[in-house]
C-alpha cells in the first residue's frame, strides 16, 4: 500500500517589503503549529539587508550607512549573519540541506554546475548563488532561501554576506550571461522542489485556512 504524497500548498506573494512578509510567515507557522498543511512561500523583497543571530547585533553605525544606500535594514530570528534581498532573487522558507539539493537540481536544469560547500549555501565555484538560513520552533521551519535570479549584485559590494571573507556572490543571469526573470525561475524551481521532497504542490491563496 502506497502512502499518499504530502500536499504542499504553493503561496505566490510577488514583491512584497520585508517586514509584511515576516507577517504573512508568521501566519503559516502558526496554522501548521495547528495542524493544518505545509505552505511554500515564493517572493521578492524590497531592497532589504537582514541579521542572523550567530553573532552580536552589528553597530548602530554600520546599519545606518546602509540605510543612506537606500536599503532597509532588519534584524531576523534566522541563523546566520549578514546579507541583503532584493528584486530578482527569489525567497523560500523551507528546510536546509534538502533546500541546497533542490537548488542543485535547478541549477543542473539550466546548465549551470554548482555545489555545496562547508558553508551553507549553494557555491558555482567560490562565488554563492544562494543563500540559507532558517529558524526551526516546534518541528516547524520558517526564513528559508534567497537564490539570486537576476538580482543587482552590486548591493552586497556593501557588506561581507554572510560573514564569509574572500568570497564572491553570483546569479543565474550572471552564469548563463542572459537576464534570467523570477517568471522562468519560478516553474523549474517547483518542480526540483516537488522532486526532492517527493511532494504535491497546489496553489494556495494568501491566509487560506
Amino acid at each position: 500500500m502506497h502512502r499518499a504524497k504530502p500536499v504542499v500548498e504553493v503561496v505566490r506573494l510577488g514583491l512584497i517589503p520585508f517586514q509584511e512578509a515576516l507577517q504573512v510567515q508568521q501566519f503559516y507557522v502558526n496554522r501548521h503549529e495547528s495542524g493544518s498543511a505545509h505552505a511554500l512561500l515564493l517572493c521578492q523583497h524590497p531592497p532589504v539587508y537582514t541579521t542572523g543571530i550567530r553573532q552580536r547585533p552589528y553597530p548602530a553605525s554600520v546599519l545606518d550607512q546602509l540605510r543612506l544606500l537606500g536599503a532597509d535594514v532588519q534584524r531576523t530570528n534566522r541563523g546566520g549573519l549578514i546579507t541583503f534581498h532584493g528584486p530578482g532573487q527569489l525567497s523560500v522558507r523551507w528546510y536546509v540541506c534538502e533546500l541546497e539539493k533542490t537548488i542543485m537540481s535547478l541549477c543542473q536544469k539550466f546548465g549551470i554546475e554548482s555545489s555545496t560547500s562547508p558553508h551553507t549555501g549553494v557555491w558555482v565555484a567560490d562565488k554563492k548563488i544562494c543563500a540559507i538560513g532558517i529558524h526551526c520552533g516546534r518541528y516547524v521551519t520558517s526564513h528559508g532561501l534567497a537564490l539570486n535570479c537576476n538580482t543587482n549584485l552590486t548591493w552586497f559590494n556593501h557588506i561581507v554576506p554572510c560573514g564569509i571573507e574572500g568570497k564572491g556572490v553570483t546569479s543565474l543571469s550572471a552564469e548563463l550571461q542572459r537576464d534570467i526573470s523570477m517568471e522562468e525561475t519560478v516553474p523549474h524551481f517547483l518542480d526540483a522542489f516537488k522532486e526532492q521532497f517527493n511532494c504535491e504542490l497546489k496553489e494556495g491563496d494568501i491566509g487560506d485556512s
